[in-house]
This record gives structure tokens, C-alpha cells and sequence, in this order.
């Protein structure tokens, strides 16, 4: 599979918030406040300018792209790497190369490619810190047989989605959890 040319199917920033339905203003909003601190900037300057491209596995419904995008965005930026979305559900073939825990069609996925197109790094679908609060949030969830799983769990999705939005925290969590994989750090 090459992964260049997936890359160059792939549409645009402008192109790809054209095209959103849904998370749009909620999108733009992280985007538009979201910023790099200054750790985050002297960290992301051991790639800047290494040619690096990224094709981001996405869809405008997911909440975890609605956070992820707008930051991964901020961060290719500062470190001057072009970025490319790929939309999952008409994209198969190459979503199932990138599965979480080998059956998870989860997204966002960020798939960092150098100038010949060979993979250097895979990000996704969600920061580990994220991960463990998501994990956390859905443990205090009744039963799924319980008669008000579905209303609990709608309002625990509506509760994240609402610190996603706000919590500047959790912005840089992401960041963090992105620049170490690009930087091999741990």
C-alpha cells in the first residue's frame, strides 16, 4: 500500500470543513483557541521541517476528531508538515490497516509519512490520559440491560464533549500525547 498516494487523494484543511455537517463550530472553536505552549513549541522542533505529511483518518461525526484535529492541526503548523483527511467510511482499505486493538475501526488516526511516503509514526484514536478518563467516565455507566443505559451513556458522551470543547487541559494532553510519538519520547 502506498501510503503517498493515499496521501494525495486526501482533501484539504478548507476542503475538509467544507465538506463537515457535523462538529464544524465546535471544531473551529478548539482550532481557533487552542495554542502551543512553550514547552509544546520547543519540543515540536526536533521535526520541524522534516518533510513529514500526515494523512488523518477522520469523520466530521466523531468526538474525538472534533479535539484531536483542531490540535493536531496547531501542532503541524509550528512544526511545517502538510496534512491531508481521509474520510473513514469511504475508505476502508486503508482504515483496516490501522485498527485499534486489531478490530476497532476507532478514529482519528494520524498516520505521519515522510516525503517517499514510508510511515514514521501512528497516533490514535485518543491520547492515553484521555483514554483512562473515557474508561473511567463508562465504568460508572449501569448495566447495558439496564432500562437507562442508553440515556446515561448519551449524557456521559454529552459531559466529554463539553470538557473536549473547554478545558484547555485536555488540549495540551493531546498535544503531549501526539509530539511524544512523533519525538519517540515516553
Amino acid at each position: 500500500m502506498n501510503l503517498l498516494n493515499w496521501y494525495q487523494k486526501g482533501l484539504t484543511f478548507e476542503e475538509y470543513v467544507a465538506g463537515m455537517k457535523v462538529n464544524k463550530d465546535e471544531m473551529n472553536k478548539i482550532y481557533s483557541e487552542y495554542s502551543l505552549n512553550q514547552v509544546e513549541r520547543e519540543q515540536i522542533q526536533t521535526i520541524k521541517n522534516k518533510g513529514l505529511k500526515v494523512i488523518v483518518l477522520t469523520e466530521d461525526w466523531c468526538g474525538d476528531a472534533m479535539l484531536n484535529n483542531p490540535i493536531l492541526l496547531r501542532l503541524a503548523e509550528e512544526a511545517g508538515m502538510e496534512v491531508r483527511f481521509i474520510l473513514r467510511d469511504q475508505n476502508l482499505e486503508l482504515m483496516d490497516q490501522y485498527l485499534t486493538n486489531g478490530t476497532a475501526r476507532s478514529i482519528p488516526i494520524f498516520i505521519f509519512i515522510n516525503d517517499n511516503g514510508q510511515e514514521k509514526a501512528v497516533w490514535g484514536p485518543r491520547a492515553e490520559k484521555l483514554q483512562e478518563l473515557v474508561i473511567s467516565e463508562r465504568n460508572k455507566l449501569p448495566d447495558q440491560e439496564s432500562p437507562d443505559f442508553q440515556d446515561k451513556q448519551m449524557e456521559m458522551y454529552k459531559h466529554l464533549r463539553e470538557r473536549y470543547m473547554r478545558e484547555e487541559e485536555i488540549w495540551h494532553t493531546v498535544a503531549d500525547s501526539i509530539i511524544s510519538v512523533l519525538t519517540k519520547r515516553k
